[in-house]
């Protein structure tokens, strides 16, 4: 007898942006002085990802949790524990203000993510990632990151890869790990495998505002979520 799936229905699915703008409050202007082209960059934040995710969260009809403050203030997308918390323009102030920076903005926003993870739940944390780094080319049009060890999130990430490829070239665990330091990695440790799969999509910048692109990952998730009944 096949081993009964884990039923994750439309209403469960969540979207997620942690790098949707590169905003920089007033408070904080002064540390990012003669710092325009690093908040441009996508080490200010993701282009295009907030489109994508707002365009899947409406199609959808789910909700959708981001954040437009620049990375480069405080780093959504890692926990307290991580080296890369603060960045060259936050790492070297005050406890105190690091803490208020944690309170004011951090904690918020994993806050709103648990609120809205009440009932089991399949998590699209929406990324972009740069087309050409440290001077090499990536080769890769989608990235799906996730962690091998959980069976639900191999699954759905294997089904999406199929019905992505045959039109880009998608790569599992690239350009970076599932596993590495992250909000979908911090949430795996409160929730267990039935309840929770958190997948990281990293679209190439150089077609993340495509309409093709929008178009395909919508049909991709659909036959992905329809598929869990």
């Amino acid at each position: 007898m096949p081993a009964r799936r884990t039923p994750v229905s439309p209403l469960n699915l969540l979207l997620s942006c942690e790098h949707g703008g590169n905003k920089v409050p007033k408070k904080y202007a002064p540390l990012f002085r003669g710092a325009d082209a690093a908040l441009c960059s996508h080490r200010g934040y993701d282009p295009g990802a907030l489109k994508l995710a707002r365009h899947l969260a409406k199609n959808f009809g789910a909700p959708l949790i981001y954040e437009e403050v620049t990375r480069l203030l405080i780093e959504m997308n890692r926990t307290l524990r991580s080296p890369t918390l603060f960045s060259e323009f936050t790492k070297e102030l005050p406890e105190a203000e690091k803490k208020e920076l944690i309170a004011r903005y951090h904690a918020p926003y994993r806050a709103r993510i648990l609120e809205t993870l009440k009932t089991p739940a399949l998590h699209f944390s929406v990324h972009s990632f740069t087309p050409v780094f440290n001077g090499v080319r990536r080769t890769l049009d989608i990235g799906l990151l996730y962690d091998p060890g959980r069976s639900l999130e191999k699954r759905i990430a294997k089904q999406l890869k199929e019905h992505l490829s045959p039109r880009f070239t998608v790569r599992m665990n690239q350009p970076y790990k599932g596993i590495a330091d992250g909000l979908t990695k911090e949430l795996r440790r409160k929730f267990p495998d039935t309840l929770y799969a958190g997948i990281e999509l990293e679209v190439n910048q150089s077609i993340v505002s495509d309409i093709e692109v929008l178009r395909a990952l919508e049909k991709a998730l659909k036959e992905v979520i329809l598929g869990q009944y």
